[in-house]
């Protein structure tokens, strides 16, 4: 894959009358003099205008299970090719992919790839879809555009995983090219949000609900259980039902278990039994589809029919062991209906990275 990496002209930006230059794309609203860049570390001011620095280049590539983004209702069991680029425009504490989106070594982007040869690459190594991934889509918004572009003309669907921090213009023209996102809520209140990660809450509840209501993107939900920050029984509470009243019970959930990382070192793993409360708090809320991750836990990664309980799609780790859905996406043993995207019967496989 190559491609000469340049500095790609941006829309969502403005003018101050103090002669800064302000980014309308996530609700920053960084405001920048001549030769500065964003918290995001990415986008920049140049020649009065703020510019994309991470066009074409990226940080690397996998092919990964679908599963893996995580992904359990679209188009399971099938293989996904993984990228992302550097910078992010949160602060997350506990960071699990500091590596990538706190760089500020701009050669980390050691692959240069165009949207074409990405969609051509996706294509030949079998993979059914693209994932922006790693890092936020949302900080390279025209880049994971135009590569969604070059991926639809050839058949490849695309995928966001995104933490849903950005402004609703930018988000409306985002959604308009992706076929399914996985949003991480990171906790359930404007505290948790501000002191962890920099941000705000509310910006991301209104990302979940424009997906789920204005959009035919496919959505699921992650939440990384912090011991003792976000993984009180009350918070759980409130998010769950807060999912099923505003979103609807069959939106995806996934439950993820915390390992110290980045500048949380001292806070310790997430306990099984925690994340087995949160998976049953969230099932009695009225949640169809609920698993946990990070950890191995056969039932709480499997798919079940919310009608009849029988398992739908077994799943060790990111192994498919069962598949008990008809062609058209039913409960082969009571032909009740099972939200996602789906194809027949997913061929075996086996991940490996991408040279």
């Amino acid at each position: 894959m190559t491609t000469n990496s340049t500095h790609h002209p941006t829309q969502y930006w403005h003018r101050l009358e103090d002669g800064r230059v302000q980014c309308d794309l996530c609700p920053r609203f960084c405001q920048l003099h001549e030769g500065q860049r964003g918290l995001c570390f990415v986008r920049a001011r140049e020649q009065d205008q703020i510019v994309l620095t991470t066009y074409g280049r990226s940080s690397g590539f996998c092919v990964d299970p679908i599963e893996k983004k995580p992904l359990n209702h679209f188009l399971p069991g099938t293989p996904v090719l993984s990228f992302g680029t550097a910078g992010c425009n949160l602060t997350c504490k506990f960071c699990q992919n500091w590596g990538m989106s706190k760089s500020r070594e701009m050669d980390i982007l050691a692959d240069a790839a165009s949207p074409q040869s990405i969609a051509r690459e996706a294509m030949s190594s079998g993979c059914r879809s693209v994932a922006f991934t790693y890092n936020d889509p949302v900080i390279f918004h025209e880049y994971a555009i135009d590569v969604a572009q070059a991926c639809h003309e050839l058949g490849v669907k695309t995928v966001a995983v995104t933490a849903g921090y950005v402004c609703a213009e930018p988000r409306a023209e985002f959604y308009r090219h992706m076929d399914a996102a996985n949003v991480d809520l990171k906790a359930f209140t404007e505290e948790f949000y501000h002191s962890l990660t920099g941000s705000h809450l509310q910006p991301v509840l209104e990302t979940l609900e424009y997906i789920k209501h204005h959009t035919n993107v496919w959505l699921e939900i992650t939440t990384l259980l912090i011991p003792g920050q976000n993984d009180s029984e009350a918070e759980l509470q409130a998010l769950t039902r807060w999912v099923v009243e505003h979103l609807g019970p069959d939106v995806p959930l996934h439950f993820s278990a915390f390992h110290p990382d980045f500048k949380m070192l001292e806070i310790p793993r997430t306990s099984a039994s925690t994340l087995s409360l949160a998976r049953s708090i969230a099932m009695k809320n009225g949640l169809r589809y609920v698993y946990t991750g990070n950890v191995h836990d056969e039932e709480g990664g499997s798919t079940y029919c919310h009608a009849c309980g029988k398992k739908l799609i077994g799943r060790d780790w990111y192994t498919l062991t069962a598949w008990h859905l008809t062609e058209e996406g039913r409960c082969r043993f009571c032909q009740t209906p099972c939200a996602g995207v789906f194809e027949s019967h997913p061929r075996a496989w086996v991940p490996t990275p991408l040279p």
